[in-house]
């Protein structure tokens, strides 16, 4: 059921981490343009990731036995939220570090923790993910992939599509069908753990609208995989993919995607002295401080044990929609003034936020996913 939030304040032992996110990014990011900052979350380099992991800022809310920081929630938050607001690139340990490793931790072997989560907190182990497959698009209950069981292991075969950096990545949790079939949804699916350099699995790249090739295509042709491939219980991949996108869907990272070119602009109206805007920018100003909010008061309730799933979707649905709305209302205001000036930075910034808007509302569950799970958190269906 759906609890009211309570309002949360970071701890000053978190807020502290700043100083050091912000002096790791100068030396890193300085000289990027902005319509390249602008691609954080795709902003792939895993010398920037490795430089993270040795920094001590990565893993942070993993034991220190496999190499994390043991500091909780809220320093993630800070410095998920430094990271994004400086445009910096994370796309390398993203999903290893936000998803895989926690994931690993809480199902996996006591094995796979040792194998697996000190060089993600290393940034130096690269994971994906792999839910969505051609046909069943956010209805997951309706994968196809399957691994069906040999006397070494298991044997996969099948597709997943729109699968970020898997061309980059090491391994990828792949939610599969391991008995039944899609017709009986939740029952018989399971996770495993793929090496995407083994024999068999294929990598597609997929050229997007912007140019960029972020997502992939993922083949699996009679893959074999060991019996240790499997995280947690046979069937209870559902379960466990449900307690994972927890972990996706609160955290600043659903308010964020748009703060880059937000900043540009407003650099903009100040450079030629405009004030016009004003109101609207306190409007802007006070719903992105109210999105964040609401993800510090997620974030307490993670720091608590709990699994807010549904005010993580509420998160979710109201911070792409205001993602979606800055380039909307940006361009908006330019184009309302075209004898205006403007950097060919901020206006490639625009387009690219423009062009990549609409799959903020797709990434980690659609709209009409995560108001399903709002409407069922709050008795209406």
């Amino acid at each position: 059921m759906f609890d009211t939030l309570t309002l949360a304040t970071l701890p000053e032992q978190d807020e502290a981490l700043r100083s050091v996110v912000r002096d790791l990014v100068a030396r890193h990011v300085a000289g990027i343009s902005i319509d390249r900052r602008a691609r954080s979350w795709q902003g792939f380099d895993a010398g920037f990731s490795r430089a993270l992991g040795a920094a001590g800022l990565l893993g942070l809310t993993l034991p220190k036995a496999y190499g994390g920081q043991e500091r909780g929630p809220f320093a993630r938050f800070v410095v998920v939220e430094e990271l994004l607001g400086a445009g910096a690139p994370v796309a390398a340990h993203w999903i290893a570090d936000r998803q895989s490793a926690p994931l690993i931790l809480h199902f996996g072997t006591e094995a796979q923790r040792q194998c697996y989560i000190p060089g993600i907190c290393r940034g130096e182990l690269l994971f994906c993910i792999g839910m969505s497959e051609p046909g069943s698009g956010s209805d997951l209950a309706s994968v196809r992939t399957r691994a069906e069981r040999t006397e070494k292991g298991w044997l996969l075969n099948g597709q997943k599509i729109w699968t970020s950096n898997a061309m980059h990545s090491d391994y990828m949790i792949a939610l599969v069908r391991t008995s039944g079939t899609s017709d009986d949804r939740h029952a018989g699916l399971s996770q495993v753990i793929v090496d995407l350099k083994a024999p068999g699995v294929t990598v597609r790249p997929i050229v997007d609208l912007t140019g960029d090739a972020h997502f992939a295509e993922v083949f699996f042709d009679n893959v074999a995989l060991g019996e240790d491939a499997l995280i947690g219980r046979e069937g209870e991949g559902w379960k466990q993919v449900g307690a994972e996108l927890a972990f996706e869907r609160s955290g600043p990272e659903r308010i964020y995607s748009s703060v880059v070119l937000l900043d540009a602009w407003v650099r903009h109206l100040q450079a030629i002295g405009r004030n016009d805007c004003a109101p609207l920018v306190g409007r802007l100003t006070a719903e992105l401080a109210t999105l964040r909010a609401m993800s510090i008061a997620c974030t307490a309730r993670l720091a608590a044990g709990e699994s807010p799933v549904v005010e993580a979707s509420i998160v979710k649905d109201r911070g792409t929609g205001f993602e979606q709305e800055l380039p909307l209302v940006i361009g908006d205001d330019l184009a309302a003034h075209p004898d205006e000036p403007v950097s060919e930075e901020l206006y490639r910034t625009l387009l690219y936020v423009t062009h990549v808007a609409p799959s903020f509302s797709l990434r980690g569950g659609t709209r009409e996913i995560l108001r399903g799970i709002i409407a069922r958190g709050m008795g209406l269906r």
